[in-house]
């Protein structure tokens, strides 16, 4: 059975569904040590080429999406299950100030889960940013990857990963398409919330409002999931609900 056998109706249930929000090591750049100030200086160099009155302490809330220089906070991952109108997406979420934690958690269930045949993970964006990035942390947390996620040296065809902004480039390598744009060009309904990418370092260093950044996170797995099923042309999927565990 090929990795296209789960974009059938009665293998959806093969696919775990997970987005991850990350932010900065510190609160602020004052906050880091002189030598992880240097190191970031030199990262954020590169970044101000082309920026006008930019300095590495005012990019420093770019250091969230830098595995060097973040961490995660939070993983929510979905399952289909059921059918037609019952159909439904149940979602649960791995999120702690204590990032090996979380991340020993979510390995632990990926390794499980992924122990049966034709397993699958799928993000938006996620070969580009999620999928290395917790790759990163977990070797940074001294943590041995999940089968699913030790990919190097195999082929292709035999990569367990799914990502939807590279089934929407439709062989396209140039374009960035974010979750939000895609959902709305496809007419699924993004759940309205006050928080964006933008806003989740704020959330957590200021606000200390984890809850807030889950529910996030979990959402943007119930848009990803609709978003997919739109892509494979599933007829159901307007129809899916959301549970939360």
């Amino acid at each position: 059975m090929s990795n296209t056998a789960a974009f059938r109706p009665e293998h959806l249930s093969n696919i775990l569904f997970l987005d991850i929000e990350t932010v900065s090591q510190k609160a602020a750049f004052s906050e880091l040590t002189e030598e992880w100030k240097a190191l970031w200086q030199s990262k954020a160099e590169n970044m101000m080429r082309n920026m006008v009155g930019e300095t590495p302490e005012s990019l420093y809330h770019r250091a969230a999406i830098h595995a060097e220089f973040g961490k995660v906070v939070c993983i929510s991952c979905g399952i289909i299950k059921g059918a037609g109108s019952s159909r439904r997406i149940v979602v649960k979420s791995y999120s702690s100030h204590d990032e090996r934690g979380l991340l020993v958690e979510f390995s632990d269930m990926v390794e499980r889960w992924g122990s049966e045949p034709y397993r699958l993970l799928c993000a938006h964006n996620g070969k580009e940013f999620d999928f290395p990035y917790l790759c990163r942390r977990m070797t940074i947390n001294g943590l041995a990857l999940p089968r699913l996620l030790q990919i190097s040296g195999k082929k292709p065809w035999e990569i367990p990963l799914l990502d939807t902004m590279e089934m929407w480039k439709f062989g396209d390598f140039k374009s960035y398409t974010s979750l939000n744009l895609l959902a709305h060009s496809l007419g699924v309904p993004s759940p309205k919330d006050d928080l964006d990418g933008s806003k989740v370092g704020g959330a957590y260093w200021v606000d200390q409002d984890l809850p807030r950044i889950t529910a996030y996170c979990e959402k943007d797995v119930y848009t990803l999931a609709q978003v997919f099923l739109r892509l494979i042309g599933d007829p159901m999927s307007s129809s899916l609900q959301l549970e939360t565990k």
